[in-house]
């Protein structure tokens, strides 16, 4: 496996690597930039024109992820040239939430084939129930095939992303890449790190990922007496509270919930993964020095198990709510994966309105205020 990562702007045009795609087949580009390129897509176009026929996957974000630096408003980039793992794409519209579990049973249907091993998945990050798009994944993908990725994000505008499809950043679509065969090596992780306070209470009434009552209560409100004056900047300003929701009190695993939007007619908050009805939830807030503990442990769970030198990428989504409730420390959470990771892992990301990965083994969740991470390698 043959691996280069870099940086391109159109101040910036010689960055991309003259190389000559011998196999597209087994080729992978792999891009992250801001979401404005839906207006101006020319250094997406570049990008993919230096490399003709390779398929390709990417996502608009909050912030891009180059190492261990965190940057705005430039595309990051991975190629990827494998020895003997192949690879697929594919996509899928979804232009309204309730069409995310048939979208995702089309991916999946899609790179359902004999040797797949992964699939990397990147959305559309406001158009999609993350919930019930990992739920069409799940209903059609086995358990061993290992599924990570993310939905697209637009910093703190709330506005639009865009994924790579057919060579060009569109909304409103979702799409994933599959590896096949028994060389590839995938590994994951993803933790959270942010502190639960104040009473659990119940969901009473939620529709979907639309929240309306805890506790018989408008959430909404809820939510602008914890914010006091932060109130006037939602949806933005809530990423400091996310929710923890768990099925029953007595689970052990929780799920980390984050607002897209706000109603203030209906009194309701449209969050990135459902809120079921009868579930508990939680507030939290943050503690700096645990959330940039939990992206060690992220990569502590996603370093990969040989200790041979092979080429290996690390794919690092975070989330939005993290950038902004970190500031100035951000970047101290890249650098933490760094530490831990092999010192010859290659690095590229995102800021995300939402992190997928399994919770530890098995099938993938939703999960958002994480730091996610996916390493790519393949055996020699």
């Amino acid at each position: 496996m043959k691996l280069s990562t870099f940086t391109y702007s159109d101040t910036n045009p010689t960055a991309i690597p003259n190389t000559t795609i011998k196999n597209p087949d087994r080729t992978l580009v792999v891009m992250f930039g801001p979401s404005h390129l839906l207006d101006a897509p020319a250094p997406v176009q570049s990008v993919l024109a230096a490399y003709p026929g390779a398929p390709a996957i990417g996502c608009s974000s909050s912030g891009e992820i180059f190492g261990t630096h965190i940057q705005d408003d430039t595309l990051v980039v991975a190629l990827i040239q494998f020895e003997h793992t192949t690879v697929r794409t594919a996509s899928a519209p979804v232009t309204d939430p309730g069409q995310s579990f048939e979208a995702a049973q089309s991916l999946a249907r899609q790179l359902m084939a004999p040797g797949l091993r992964g699939v990397l998945v990147l959305s559309d990050g406001l158009g999609v129930n993350g919930s019930e798009l990992i739920r069409g994944l799940n209903a059609v993908l086995p358990a061993h095939v290992v599924v990570s990725g993310g939905l697209a994000g637009d910093g703190e505008r709330f506005k639009r992303t865009w994924v790579v499809k057919d060579g060009l950043p569109l909304g409103g679509y979702v799409t994933a890449v599959g590896l096949y065969g028994t060389a590839v090596r995938l590994t994951h992780g993803s933790k959270g790190g942010w502190d639960l306070f104040g009473p659990e209470r119940l969901i009473t009434r939620s529709q979907g990922n639309v929240l309306y009552e805890l506790n018989h209560k408008p959430a909404l409100q809820l939510y602008k007496d914890y914010l006091g004056e932060l109130a006037s900047g939602l949806p933005g300003t809530a990423l400091h509270f996310p929710l923890s929701i768990r099925q029953k009190q007595e689970d052990a695993k929780r799920l980390v919930r984050t607002i897209l939007a706000i109603d203030h007619t209906a009194h309701s908050l449209t969050f990135a993964g459902d809120m079921p009805e009868g579930a508990y939830a939680q507030f939290m807030r943050a503690n700096f020095d645990r959330l940039i503990q939990g992206a060690s442990d992220a990569a502590t769970l996603a370093t990969p198990i040989s200790t041979d030198s092979a080429p290996t990428l690390s794919i690092a989504i975070s989330c939005v709510g993290r950038r902004m409730v970190l500031g100035q420390r951000t970047e101290e959470e890249v650098e933490a994966t760094f530490d831990v990771l092999p010192k010859d892992v290659q690095q590229i990301g995102f800021y995300s309105y939402g992190e997928i990965s399994p919770y530890s083994t098995g099938q993938c969740d939703l999960h958002n205020q994480t730091m996610t991470l996916t390493t790519i390698s393949e055996a020699a």
